[in-house]
């Protein structure tokens, strides 16, 4: 949904300033239209399940040393608690 409107702007010139009508178009949404992008939300589940065993390796890839570099920084941070401990 847009509109165009009119707009008047002062060109400077030598003599003085000059209007000139200037054309311009907004764009807006209607407070009435609720469905911006409703193809983006609609079963997302299913796309994300789709994906990962589509890419499953890929996935495992990436998760799996994101998860291990996690529970290695919280098994040492266990022991140095445990090692300071007295």
């Amino acid at each position: 949904m847009f509109r165009s409107e009119s707009l008047i702007c002062l060109i400077k010139s030598e003599m003085g300033k000059i209007p000139v009508k200037i054309k311009a178009v907004v764009y807006g949404l209607s407070p009435f239209q609720q469905k911006v992008m409703p193809g983006l939300w609609k079963e997302l589940a299913n796309k994300i399940t789709h994906k990962v065993t589509e890419n499953w390796l890929s996935a495992i890839l990436l998760v799996g040393p994101v998860v291990g570099t996690y529970s290695y920084v919280q098994n040492y941070k266990e022991r140095e608690k445990m090692e300071h401990r007295y």
